[in-house]
């Protein structure tokens, strides 16, 4: 598929800029000393609490993973192969209804 030009570019007058702009440029109007202050609110520093909390936390239960561990090296794990079975099949069903139209 070729794709052609059929429209001119617009002239910078029109996008709003006469030159292109330094990255040290300032917009017309401002000052020397212009500094920004920028207000987030405080769902802002929740969420950043949140983060930090949560990237402390761990996710693998250790103590499951050795108990598991110890069973195995015991002969004592048994796997439950329909529980595992039902798993994946409720897992692909719910990635199907993930992926059908109009699903949020």
């Amino acid at each position: 598929m070729k794709i052609d030009k059929m429209t001119p570019p617009l002239p910078a007058t029109q996008i709003g800029e006469m030159a292109p702009r330094s990255p040290n440029a300032k917009p017309a109007g401002t000052t020397a000393s212009s500094e920004t202050s920028v207000h987030l609110g405080s769902s802002s520093a929740q969420l950043r609490s949140l983060e930090n909390s949560m990237a402390n936390t761990s996710v693998v239960n250790k103590e499951k993973v050795a108990a598991i561990k110890q069973a195995i090296s015991e002969g004592r794990f048994q796997i439950n192969d329909s529980k595992i079975a039902d798993g994946l099949i409720n897992s692909v069903k719910e990635m199907l209804n993930a992926n059908k139209p109009g699903s949020a």
